[in-house]
């Protein structure tokens, strides 16, 4: 009986002894986090201060007035001082607001500028550079012609007075500018340069020569005449070129040459 006694006090010590051994400690808490709502409050208002700090710095540079303007080029009938007046109105906007491409044209629209070029330079100023029309031959009466066949006008008519003559109907500019340069080269040679060049409606061209030679070239194969002339103009006509009144070429060949008063004779070369 004792025995049994001391058999279920060892057993229940043992079961004691054995949930002391498994009893758990004391819960630990998760750590908080913070919340998804709150990092996108974070996120939001960083994104704000920034867009408000870039639009602050854009109306800044709005306001930025142009505040230097610089014209270059080779300007010999374009005065600065005006180039400088004309483009104000288009700046009243600020610098970033300038409207170039209206300077532009407003610049080309100029009877003495071909081309002109504007460019922003930071961080306040302007600069223009100007490509003045170089005109090559008067065009009719009162205009004038540069290298590409345009026509323009200019308040410099007297000192362009002794350019080359050229006259043609409406709308043969160009074309005769490049007739014009082709003879002028096949002349250079000689040392002769055009004076006048007229084509008529018919397409006759008429070529009148420093010294009053006059040239009849009619309306076919004018290169073709005036390499003719350039051949008989050094074997017989240089010698007496201040005689030659007019020379016609005309012909499929030869030439037909009319001699001043003085020499009072026409030869068939």
């Amino acid at each position: 009986m004792l025995k049994k006694k001391q058999d279920r006090g060892q057993s229940q010590a043992r079961r004691r002894s054995a949930q002391g051994a498994t009893r758990k400690g004391p819960a630990v808490k998760p750590q908080r986090t913070p919340s998804a709502w709150l990092n996108r409050l974070i996120i939001l208002t960083g994104a704000g201060v920034v867009m408000v700090a870039a639009l602050q710095a854009y109306i800044t540079l709005q306001s930025i007035p142009v505040q230097r303007i610089t014209v270059t080029g080779e300007l010999e009938h374009t005065r600065t001082d005006l180039v400088q007046d004309m483009v104000q109105p288009a700046l009243v906007g600020g610098f970033l607001r300038a409207d170039l491409q209206r300077i532009r044209a407003q610049l080309e629209e100029l009877p003495w500028i071909s081309q002109a070029t504007v460019q922003r330079r930071w961080p306040n100023a302007l600069e223009i550079h100007v490509l003045e029309q170089l005109p090559i031959a008067r065009w009719g009466d009162s205009d004038f012609l540069n290298h590409e066949g345009e026509v323009f006008r200019s308040g410099s008519s007297e000192e362009w007075q002794t350019l080359p003559q050229l006259r043609g109907p409406e709308g043969s500019a160009r074309a005769l500018v490049a007739g014009y340069q082709r003879i002028a080269e096949i002349l250079r040679p000689l040392h002769l340069t055009v004076a006048e060049l007229t084509v008529d409606e018919r397409g006759q061209v008429d070529v009148v020569l420093e010294g009053g030679m006059q040239l009849l070239l009619g309306s076919e194969d004018f290169l073709e005449r005036m390499h003719r002339f350039v051949a008989i103009y050094r074997s017989e006509l240089g010698a007496r070129a201040v005689d030659v009144e007019r020379v016609d070429l005309r012909y499929e060949t030869g030439i037909a040459v009319a001699f001043s008063e003085e020499s009072s004779h026409v030869a068939g070369l």
